[in-house]
């Protein structure tokens, strides 16, 4: 790789905010990451015109001028891949916030340069292959115990394939070697650390099929839109509407092993908060700290515009990392609207030609290259041990309306729509996800493993309660025009059953600790319930009972709160189900039509 030095110096002409044109830059390639000016500011180029090069800047550029030089590197924008990326909190480009501080003060100056990864702390290797052995790229040679939680896996880089020349074992920084692999092309020195560049996703074996959900707990999603463990899935919705909230969820209860949050422009503090809540959080699975599994990256709306583009693509690239370990890796990003923002600043800055509502004409591939990065597949390797990457993806399009651009250009790729509704959200119903219009399209794959793992019932139910809830929109109709009363009993019943799904079943408090998580198991038996209650109805109704009694049996009270009751007591909701059955039958038994 050629160095810093033996390349061209090119020459500042113009420096336009984030974005600064240098000629002289001939011996670069597009996507190369130069240093700008005497401060070294980090930069890349994106766009090259003969001779001249456009820069997108990561940093603030006041007080740059024409005639500063720049220095080409000659490679492209990486990510260091290696122990230390849990726990961590980085800025849009991989720089760490902790170390920065330490360095910089409470506020980002220009041209600092602090290394991603920790190269004074120790880390200690166990090696799991032996010397003489034959490795591919993606073979596991040995593992770190990164944080109690997650065992990092040390994997041969792409590209690399022969002999194990020497392994050892012991506490290394992520600089030292680690093993000598002999190669076709001579010694291959191996250390804790592999570099990967950002914009290309990271090699895999095969892509599969992927067929079992994500379990969030949350039941709207789990039982009505689920997303499979390497799927995609967007959350658009209004402000206000709880994306923020459902995306915090997701990464405390999401059965994924590896969370990567990235706040890409969010407010700086809506960001504080995360960034100060998560290391508190308790992971409930574990009992440990939920950072022990997670990686946060930060970028908000006021830190550096063009960075805010690349932090998409630091986040993936690090879930992708992950994944090739074998682990099942979430990353939320929060939110995508923001990023599409800061491609379109940078080309109007490039004076491009704007596609639909200023936006570039490039934004829809660009969506599609990020979430195509996502997915099951079987990791490089001999062992073909299976890894998942789930990519949710929070979009704010202005004034809740999803026809624009950002989420029209999201909703064509991904699988999944989580609609998050404004009026929801005003009567306090959340999550928020209107269970009208969202949709997903991985049901069918997952009725199956649902009546396989969870219940026989479970995808009847489910589909029962959904047209229940659709019959009630349509019966809503007819009641604001003429009245409840016109209705016939059945339906006045639906009525009464659709509500019950609407607040005893999908509305979950995130902040309770009964409620805020909801096995499989309990919402396979709370919904039965909710249904049983429609069955004992009709045939409460059939036999001859009143549906003013059948309404008001005291049970139902019993029913609404079923939500509250912990996991180890779900017995009690086969309780529930029995005193129903008795209570219809003593309502039939007392007659309703003969004493009329």
């Amino acid at each position: 790789m050629k160095g810093v030095n033996s390349l061209k110096i090119g020459k500042i002409i113009k420096v336009s905010g984030p974005l600064v044109v240098a000629e002289g830059m001939d011996e670069a390639s597009v996507y190369d990451v130069v240093k700008v000016s005497d401060n070294k500011l980090i930069g890349e180029i994106i766009e090259m015109r003969g001779d001249k090069a456009s820069i997108q800047v990561y940093e603030e550029t006041v007080g740059i001028g024409p005639g500063e030089p720049v220095y080409s590197t000659g490679e492209q924008l990486s990510v260091e891949l290696g122990p230390g990326l849990l726990e961590a909190m980085f800025d849009g480009i991989q720089r760490p916030l902790k170390e920065f501080k330490e360095k910089a003060g409470d506020f980002l100056n220009k041209g600092i340069e602090v290394p991603s990864l920790n190269r004074d702390k120790k880390w200690e290797f166990v090696p799991t292959a032996q010397v003489g052995e034959h490795v591919v790229a993606g073979d596991i040679i040995g593992t770190v115990q990164e944080t109690t939680l997650i065992n990092h896996k040390i994997m041969i880089p792409f590209g690399v394939e022969g002999k194990i020349k020497s392994i050892q074992a012991g506490e290394f920084t992520v600089v030292e070697d680690v093993a000598v692999i002999e190669t076709e092309k001579g010694d291959v020195a191996i250390q804790l650390m592999q570099k990967w560049p950002v914009r290309r996703g990271r090699k895999y074996a095969q892509k599969l099929n992927p067929e079992a959900p994500l379990i969030t707990g949350q039941r709207v999603i789990d039982t009505f839109f689920p997303v499979t463990k390497g799927g995609t899935a967007c959350v658009p919705g209004p402000f206000g509407s709880g994306k923020t909230v459902v995306q915090h969820q997701f990464a405390k209860w999401g059965d994924a092993q590896v969370v990567v949050y990235v706040g890409c422009g969010e407010r700086g503090n809506e960001m504080t908060d995360v960034l100060m809540e998560f290391p508190e959080i308790i992971d409930p699975k574990t009992g440990q700290s939920l950072m022990k599994r997670t990686v946060l990256i930060a970028n908000t709306s006021n830190m550096p515009v063009a960075a805010r583009e690349a932090s998409i693509y630091t986040g993936i690239t690090i879930a992708e990392y992950f994944r090739d370990m074998g682990y099942s890796v979430a990353i939320m990003a929060d939110s995508t609207s923001r990023w599409a923002e800061a491609l379109r600043e940078m080309s109007g800055r490039l004076e491009e030609m704007p596609g639909d509502e200023g936006y570039p004409a490039y934004l829809g591939s660009r969506a599609a290259e990020f979430y195509e990065r996502a997915g099951k597949v079987i990791c490089l390797g001999k062992d073909g041990r299976e890894g998942a990457l789930t990519v949710i993806g929070a979009v704010s399009p202005p004034g809740g309306d999803i026809s624009e651009p950002v989420s029209q250009a999201t909703l064509r790729i991904v699988k999944v729509f989580w609609g998050l509704d404004a009026n929801l959200a005003y009567r306090r119903h959340f999550p928020a996800i209107n269970w009208l219009n969202s949709y997903t399209l991985y049901q069918t794959k997952v009725d199956g493993w649902m009546d396989q793992n969870v219940g026989p019932e479970f995808s009847k139910n489910r589909s029962r309660a959904m047209s229940l809830l659709q019959e009630e929109s349509s019966l809503q109709e007819i009641v604001r025009l003429v009245g409840r009363d016109t209705l016939s009993e059945k339906d006045q019943l639906k009525l009464e059953v659709a509500k019950s799904i609407r607040e005893d079943y999908l509305q979950q408090n995130a902040f309770m600790e009964s409620d805020t998580y909801t096995s499989l198991e309990k919402q396979n038996k709370m919904l039965d319930l909710v249904i049983n209650f429609f069955d004992e109805g009709i045939r409460g109704i059939d036999n001859g009972a009143y549906l003013s009694e059948i309404i008001s049996l005291p049970v139902r009270e019993r029913i609404a709160r079923a939500k509250y009751l912990p996991e180890a007591e779900l017995s009690k909701i086969d309780e529930i189900k029995a005193e129903l059955a008795s209570s219809i039958d003593e309502l039939i038994n007392k007659g309703g039509a003969l004493n009329a």
